[in-house]
């Protein structure tokens, strides 16, 4: 990877609370894409355990969001490159709320009660080469009958993982002088998807039926190790949208001045 410094002398350099208060053109569409990838990779992947087998490395089990989620650490990488820690702050609590509600929203349509004729009818599914029949309600349950526990897991592990990866990303360009990107977006990914696994696959599946405490442990570490190299893999698409994202906007933000309480309120205009 080149080494050659990521800063753009041609673009207005800003400080983290002069960022904040700025209206970004092309900000509102990033954010959407970040809330949009995080609910459908804990509403779709994060319950089922996929399986394949690799060369020389042998069958491995993952998580079937490991597929897309790391995109929305990847978004939010480029949301404090390009507009700060502050707004990237603003991003990662409208995707906090957003789970929220989806997770009030599943446990309504799960415990709804269902029409009988619907509920009992039988749908076959085919697994692992083989159908397999299941009354809908079941199967219904089967497939997000977890969500409300995985989300509330993945809120706790989303809120402290995405933190932690948007404060180290931004605290490292500081100190590069705007340098090395492709060194900030994957050190940050190691601290914030490393703290994000940790905390979400206990949470979510210990004590489930079908995951061991060995099964979760390994599931944390795969998910970590996959994420961090979805992220290394996908640099040169990062660099591309940063260096995008910078011209429209004609700005480079650097957070030497900034709130890094989560807490703290983003006055923007």
């Amino acid at each position: 990877m080149s080494t050659q410094p990521d800063a753009q002398p041609h673009l207005t350099r800003l400080d983290g609370q002069t960022g904040a208060r700025r209206h970004f053109r092309y900000f509102d569409y990033v954010m959407t894409a970040f809330v949009v990838i995080l609910l459908l990779s804990n509403l779709i992947g994060a319950a089922k355990q996929a399986q394949v087998a690799l060369p020389l490395v042998g069958t491995i089990t993952f998580g079937a969001g490991v597929l897309f989620f790391p995109i929305s650490y990847i978004i939010g990488d480029v949301m404090t490159e390009v507009y700060g820690y502050a707004n990237a702050r603003r991003c990662i609590w409208a995707g906090f709320f957003a789970l929220l509600f989806m997770v009030v929203m599943s446990l309504v349509v799960v415990n709804i009660p269902a029409a009988p004729d619907w509920a009992l009818a039988s749908a076959s599914y085919m697994v692992a080469g083989k159908e397999v029949t299941a009354p809908n309600q079941a199967a219904y349950y089967a497939i997000f009958g977890q969500t409300p526990r995985i989300v509330l897991a993945s809120l706790v592990a989303f809120w402290a993982g995405e933190f932690v990866n948007s404060f180290v990303l931004a605290r490292m360009k500081v100190l590069t002088a705007g340098r090395f990107l492709w060194m900030r977006t994957i050190g940050s990914t190691i601290f914030g998807e490393g703290v994000d696994s940790a905390l979400f696959y206990p949470l979510a599946f210990l004590g489930v039926p079908g995951f061991t405490p060995q099964t979760v442990a390994m599931l944390a570490l795969t998910q970590w190790i996959i994420k961090t190299l979805w992220e290394a893999v996908l640099t040169p698409a990062t660099y591309l949208v940063v260096g995008f994202l910078k011209r429209r906007e004609g700005v480079d933000v650097y957070d030497d001045n900034t709130d890094f309480n989560p807490f703290a309120k983003t006055n923007a205009v």
